[in-house]
């Protein structure tokens, strides 16, 4: 049985686990909260990262009872994300390749997410919403890559609603205490809807919905036109991804697939269209370690790793460039 150490380190979250053809087998992660009313701090991120990582990977390598030299391989989140607290997380995973003589692989944090959200539901070629803080884009695999149906051209979708949030006094973590609010609304107020094509814009949606709050407008009734506003363009993109692909399943993942409103808006959207939906759990929604471990796996067995020594990061690394040869041939389908 191959062993797969994954770290992961992209933003507020560093995360150790351990993958096998059985899949995750260990999931052990650690998020730093920002203090109320302030974002994430890229190098207070990586201070807490530096500080929690150790106990996280003697933790991980504890629960199942093994030690690094077990391990077949190590893999990390190259990127995309906060340069400082990506560079805790490669150099960890560099110096545990080069120390016990570990292949180090390459793993890109939001094919990652769909990784871990295709195996946890065993949907083979689904339409995919990635929805979280860094990404939003509406995806399907396409020859040798996951292509790239629609996204943003600002914001995602996580990172405008948590701005949003923090901007008007909503406890952490923004998202569910945002929607928690809109649920006291009783009254819909437009707000810019800015659909281009396949691709989504939240910037403006944000903008005009804390002016509506600075002129006193009633907080849960804008927050009910955002949240409704924000889910609907995605539920738009969504469709005609359906109806473009044929696709006949659904798949939500990333950390906003946790939303019970844009949940409730795709069981809708996938009855519409004949297809089967599937959403991340929630323990796998957020960046973890499980994830990193998992594509990790399936990389390392389709044979793609990196010199420890030439091995840097990218804060800026686009999903549709990253070649994906294990596609269709995952070990838990064959079983």
């Amino acid at each position: 049985m191959t062993l797969v150490l994954g770290i992961e380190s992209t933003a507020h979250t560093f995360g150790v686990g351990i993958a096998s053809e059985d899949g995750i087998l260990v999931n052990i992660n650690d998020t730093y909260t920002p203090p109320q009313g302030v974002g994430i701090h890229p190098r207070v991120a990586a201070d807490h990262h530096v500080t929690v990582g150790p106990r996280i990977l003697n933790e991980a390598l504890r629960r199942l009872g093994i030690g690094i030299r077990d391990i077949d391989a190590v893999a990390f989140s190259m990127g995309p994300g906060l340069g400082p607290a990506l560079r805790v997380g490669a150099t960890l995973a560099r110096a545990i390749a080069i120390k016990f003589g570990k292949p180090l692989v390459p793993v890109h944090h939001g094919v990652a997410h769909v990784e871990v959200a295709r195996w946890s539901v065993r949907f083979r070629d689904p339409l995919v919403l990635l929805v979280s803080g860094g990404h939003t884009m509406v995806i399907a695999h396409s020859g040798r890559s996951y292509g790239v149906f629609g996204e943003t051209i600002d914001m995602a979708v996580g990172n405008a609603l948590d701005y949003f949030a923090r901007s008007v006094g909503l406890p952490n973590p923004g998202v569910p205490h945002l929607e928690e609010c809109a649920e006291k609304g009783s009254k819909y107020i437009p707000l810019p809807y800015t659909v281009k094509g396949q691709d989504v814009s939240f910037s403006g949606l944000v903008e005009e919905a804390l002016r509506l709050v600075r002129r006193g407008v009633a907080l849960p009734d804008v927050c009910l036109s955002l949240v409704e506003t924000a889910y609907s363009m995605l539920g738009e993109v969504v469709e005609r991804g359906l109806a473009l692909t044929g696709k006949r399943e659904l798949l939500l993942a990333g950390g906003v697939a946790r939303s019970r409103r844009l949940r409730s808006i795709m069981e809708w959207i996938a009855n519409e269209f004949n297809a089967k939906l599937g959403i991340v759990p929630p323990e796998y929604a957020g960046d973890n370690g499980g994830m990193i471990a998992l594509t990790g796996l399936l990389a390392y067995k389709s044979g793609i790793t990196i010199d420890p020594t030439e091995a840097v990061t990218k804060q800026r690394w686009r999903l549709d460039e990253v070649e994906t040869p294990w596609f269709g041939k995952e070990p838990w389908f064959s079983k």
